[in-house]
């Protein structure tokens, strides 16, 4: 195709717009592997980035999307012939790179991960960021001694899309998964991915002291915050704690008791940054031991192309639970 369709972001009078456009292979940012993109998804970044809502990009013009997946359309990598199914999440798309919301995506052949066994557009579209994200915190978790017979991991922001997929992974993996929500309305949702019990955000009493009676045995937080502060004094002995979120603030207050007299560990995940032979591993594990079982509860919408601009108000007001996958080709 001469020309093709693209969510493009702009900066204009100072303020965000984001509109559809036609597009020239030589509009996007520089790459050597041109895909022809079939499925992306909604993350909360995306949302930032299109509304403006959040300072996301760091160049304007760009196309949105931090996710995508199709098939190689041509390539000066030798890693990937046309045809082959692949791949790409984060790694600077929709911040300093042209991004997935597109019908045609040229990136750094660095970055395009070749579809694992297990998984195709749609599915691991499904999971994307939020799927990366969940496996690449249990995966670090993991390697730093977790385990299921060790006690309960608390989730919190479990709603979500990365609370979502680490519960439903969490649970295939063997653990004892207890959710946090604000959301009532979906406890019945949280307890069909396999979350065996369900805390009311706004009940849990945090205490304030330096160490609190151990509840959990390791945590993948959502929030950020109170509840991370909350989550340092209440993990037991070498447990983990994954740090993803910030949606209930940026500013940890905490003491360096939980680390120096129970040796927890506080993990940041980075799943935008995560080097490649990582990056590999953990999709494989999606694939594999750490495949959610219950995908189709977990994908609540699937819209089309032109359907993305008016799926990001819900994700603002909070009324989105789950993913949406967003069909790129019709």
């Amino acid at each position: 195709m001469s020309t093709f369709k693209a969510f493009r972001i702009h900066e204009e009078n100072q303020k965000v717009v984001a509109r559809f456009e036609q597009l020239k292979l030589d509009d996007l940012a520089a790459g050597d592997v041109v895909v022809r993109v079939s499925h992306s998804d909604i993350n909360f970044k995306d949302v930032l980035a299109a509304t403006g809502a959040g300072k996301i990009l760091r160049r304007y013009p760009l196309v949105g999307g931090i996710d995508f997946a199709g098939v190689v359309e041509s390539s000066d990598d030798s890693r990937y012939s046309v045809g082959d199914p692949v791949l790409v999440t984060g790694s600077g798309l929709s911040e300093t790179h042209d991004g997935g919301y597109s019908e045609l995506a040229r990136v750094k052949g660095e970055w395009v991960i070749p579809m694992p066994p297990g998984l195709d557009a749609a599915s691991a579209m499904a999971l994307g960021t939020a799927g990366f994200t969940a496996a690449l915190a249990i995966h670090r978790m993991e390697r730093n001694g977790q385990t299921p017979e060790r006690g309960p991991i608390v989730v919190t922001g479990a709603s979500g899309g990365v609370g979502s997929i680490a519960i439903d992974m969490l649970s295939g993996r063997g653990y004892e998964v207890v959710a946090v929500s604000g959301k009532e309305s979906s406890h019945e949702y949280l307890k069909a991915l396999g979350a065996k019990t369900i805390l009311a955000r706004q009940q849990l009493e945090m205490g304030t002291r330096a160490l609190e009676s151990v509840r959990f045995a390791g945590a993948i937080d959502n929030v950020g915050g109170d509840t991370l502060a909350w989550l340092t004094r209440v993990v037991d002995f070498w447990g983990n704690i994954a740090s993803i979120g910030q949606t209930g603030g940026a500013k940890l207050e905490t003491t360096v008791m939980p680390f120096i007299l129970r040796g927890i560990s506080l993990l940041g995940i980075n799943s935008a940054a995560t080097l490649r032979p990582v990056r590999l591993e953990v999709w494989k594990r999606i694939a594999t031991d750490l495949k959610p079982r219950h995908l189709d509860r977990i994908v609540t919408r699937t819209i089309s192309f032109d359907d993305l601009p008016g799926a990001f108000a819900a994700y603002l007001n909070g009324s989105v639970t789950g993913r949406t996958v967003v069909k790129i080709a019709q």
